[in-house]
Parts: C-alpha cells; sequence; structure tokens
C-alpha cells in the first residue's frame, strides 16, 4: 500500500485545522477507492529518515516565520536530509540530485500573516536538491483560515493522496 507522510509543525488553532483538512483530504473516500493509501502524520520535530524512505509522497505543512519556513521543518530537513538522498557539492550547496526519494511526489502548505516567499523559496530548494516533483502547486495561505483556506487545503491533502493511489493502480 502507498503510504504519505504528512510532516507539520502546526502551532496554532489555524495550523490545526489547516493540518485536519489535509489529512481528511488524503483520506477522502472517494480517493481511497481508487486504492487504499496508508496516511501518516508526524510531527516535524518527531519525523526522521526511516519516515521519509518508508513514504511514497509528502506534505509538508508549516507557519511561514520571519520569511521563512518554521524551524521545526527545518530541523526535519536538517536531520533527514543526506539520510534520504539529499548531497552537498564541494562547497556545501544541496546539489541537486537522484537519491533515495527522487522523483516522489510533494506538496506543501504555508501559512502566515505576511508574506510568505522566503519560506516557499527555502522548502524548494531542499525539496530540489532531494529530486522530489511537485504534485500541487505549493498553498501560501496568508491572513486568517477561511473556509476557502479549508477547501484549499483539504483538496492539497486528497490531490497528492491520488497520485499515489493513481499510480498504485496503473
Amino acid at each position: 500500500m502507498p503510504r504519505l507522510l504528512v510532516v507539520h509543525h502546526a502551532p496554532s488553532a489555524s495550523l490545526g485545522r489547516l493540518l485536519e483538512a489535509v489529512l481528511a483530504g488524503a483520506r477522502d473516500d472517494d480517493v481511497q477507492a481508487l486504492s487504499p493509501v496508508d496516511v501518516v502524520a508526524r510531527p516535524a520535530l518527531e519525523a526522521d529518515a526511516d519516515d521519509v524512505l518508508a513514504a511514497d509522497a509528502y506534505v509538508l505543512l508549516s507557519p511561514g516565520n520571519f520569511g521563512y519556513m518554521s524551524g521545526a521543518l527545518k530541523h526535519f530537513f536538517d536531520s533527514t536530509f543526506l539520510a534520504v538522498g539529499g548531497s552537498l557539492d564541494d562547497g556545501g550547496t544541496p546539489a541537486t540530485g537522484a537519491g533515495a526519494t527522487a522523483g516522489r511526489p510533494w506538496g506543501l502548505l504555508l501559512h502566515g500573516r505576511y508574506d510568505l516567499t522566503g519560506a516557499r523559496r527555502s522548502v524548494e530548494s531542499i525539496v530540489g536538491a532531494l529530486g522530489w516533483r511537485a504534485g500541487h502547486q505549493p498553498l501560501c495561505l496568508l491572513g486568517p483560515v477561511d473556509d476557502g483556506a479549508i477547501t484549499a487545503a483539504y483538496e492539497l491533502g486528497a490531490t497528492i493522496a491520488a497520485l499515489l493511489a493513481d499510480a498504485a493502480t496503473a
């Protein structure tokens, strides 16, 4: 059964609601009817390289803090990057490679009150070096979490899970 790993840092009620929507979308009955997908949620400070290697796709959820991803999500990448196939060039810069997780789909949800450009750029830089492929346009949400944001988060989870379900039936 394909596995979707949802790595999250959701310290606020708003991010908690968005996380629940992503998980509900990933577990949507219509998506699961295509082919069952094991949906595993891990806090960013607890997820490890074994979780990443065991997964077939990823959804990352983080607040945008001061123009960057959360420290918890950064810690997740710092502690798993080399073990899951990331590589660094001689200057210490992430080098795009074909590591163990290359080619796997991923999605991103960022939420904040201000500009999320730097947070998005930082995550995209790391997953690019891992060779992951975008399965959904990054979802960057500013301000209060309304019904539209909840729907978009649900659709993100459903889309990434559906990619796995479709691949399992092909």
